[in-house]
């Protein structure tokens, strides 16, 4: 059934906006009508009015981002614990959504709840938006009665998990843009204004210093072949994308950043920080262990660190206990087994997963920190010798003329 966009006034002389499905625009103003609205506009949506698989810039940029859903669901929990049914809190909500895209899927999910649906089937039918652990953690609410508590658990776990992100990538943005700007800069220095001051020194018929010759021709090299070098990145890059995509290389690759000197160990607690929360989270909202191992192992990014899950779910399967089968698999830091170890032991398994989160957040923060204090002074250090080596280049042939002229 086509769905509609319209904008409408209600009986407040406020003018709201919206979607709805019907037959065809008489219909859906008609239904606005029987709402206590009247209709201003009512156009179908680009999404039915155009069926095609092609993905417009628009569709790109109004994509729901996780802090949309995540204060749709946190909104939505409120909403519960005050008591409001389910169909009337989401009506409450899509008068609080924001990203267009996202009103229309809470709008086919209200749509599919009113026909009889429980909202885990319902929000199963949109899984680019809501994922595996969303839709088993509202079930897992569904069944024990408590909707409410589940979605403000999943707010709280997905708030985390983008503060997180937030703060990595923060800690990481400041030495990517000095090594942009410091690569551009000394880029400028070598194709325009080094060529410019040499002209002078090869004029003189003069034998240079070394540092100048060398300067003068990797001058050269980079004003006549720039566009080899780029032919022969953009190669790489993508030879290198598609090794990447393979199951070869892609192993590969997710062994290495386990393994590189500061970065691998960084890696390491990300992945658990994310395991660890996660696998609370499910358990604390009441999905059984085997379905919690299987969608953690799909959302770590990380080939090995998925088939140690993968083994230690075989073996837990087979009777074995969790702490001893992901110990065995030796990609996981030692406070997180035995942490989970500890958990089995207490029935507590939930809390100290989710402590042991907290725990390795806390050490990323700390790692980052250190990180980058050591990056911007190596960084530094680093432009000033190449932008002294230039200078000293430039410098020794200008002593030389200074000497022959005294």
């Amino acid at each position: 059934m086509p769905v509609f966009e319209y904008v409408a006034i209600n009986n407040a002389s406020k003018q709201i906006r919206g979607v709805l499905d019907a037959d065809s625009p008489q219909i859906a103003r008609a239904k606005l009508r029987e709402m206590g609205l009247l209709p201003v506009h009512v156009g179908e949506t680009r999404e039915t009015a155009k069926p095609t698989r092609e993905i417009s810039l628009s569709d790109v940029f109004s994509r729901p981002k996780t802090v949309d859903i995540a204060m749709f669901t946190r909104q939505l929990a409120v909403l519960l614990q005050a008591g409001m049914p389910l169909v009337d809190a989401l009506n409450a909500v899509l008068e609080q959504v924001e990203n267009k895209r996202l009103t229309k899927v809470v709008y086919r999910v209200k749509e599919s709840i009113s026909e009889g649906a429980a909202l885990s089937v319902s929000l199963a039918q949109h899984s680019r938006h809501f994922p595996r652990l969303y839709v088993n953690m509202v079930k897992a609410g569904e069944s024990s009665g408590a909707l409410e508590v589940v979605l403000f658990r999943l707010a709280d776990y997905m708030e985390k998990q983008l503060a997180l992100r937030r703060r990595v990538t923060s800690a990481l943005l400041y030495p990517c843009l000095m090594t942009t700007v410091g690569f551009g800069v000394v880029v400028f220095l070598l194709t325009y204004v080094i060529p410019t001051i040499t002209k002078i020194f090869m004029q003189l018929n003069r034998a240079l210093p070394a540092p100048t010759i060398a300067l003068i021709k990797v001058s050269g090299f980079l004003r006549g072949y720039w566009w080899l070098m780029f032919g022969l990145a953009a190669i790489l890059v993508l030879a290198l994308s598609r090794y990447l995509k393979t199951e070869i290389g892609g192993t590969a690759w997710d062994g290495l950043k386990l393994r590189l000197p500061i970065f691998g160990k960084l890696n390491r607690k990300l992945a658990a920080a994310r395991f660890s929360r996660t696998l609370g989270t499910l358990a604390q909202s009441g999905v059984n262990l085997m379905d919690s191992l299987e969608i953690v192992k799909n959302i770590v990014n990380n080939r090995i660190i998925a088939r140690s899950i993968d083994e230690a779910q075989e073996n837990v399967r087979k009777g074995e206990d969790l702490a001893g089968s992901l110990q065995r698999g030796r990609v996981f830091p030692p406070v997180v087994t035995h942490m989970v170890a500890l958990g089995e032991r207490s029935g507590q398994l939930d809390e100290m997963l989710l402590r042991v989160a907290d725990t390795l957040d806390d050490e990323v923060d700390t790692t980052l920190s250190g990180l980058v204090s050591l990056l911007e002074p190596t960084m530094i250090v680093a432009m000033a010798a190449v932008v002294g080596f230039i200078v000293l280049a430039v410098l020794l042939p200008i002593f030389d003329i200074n000497q022959m002229v005294h």
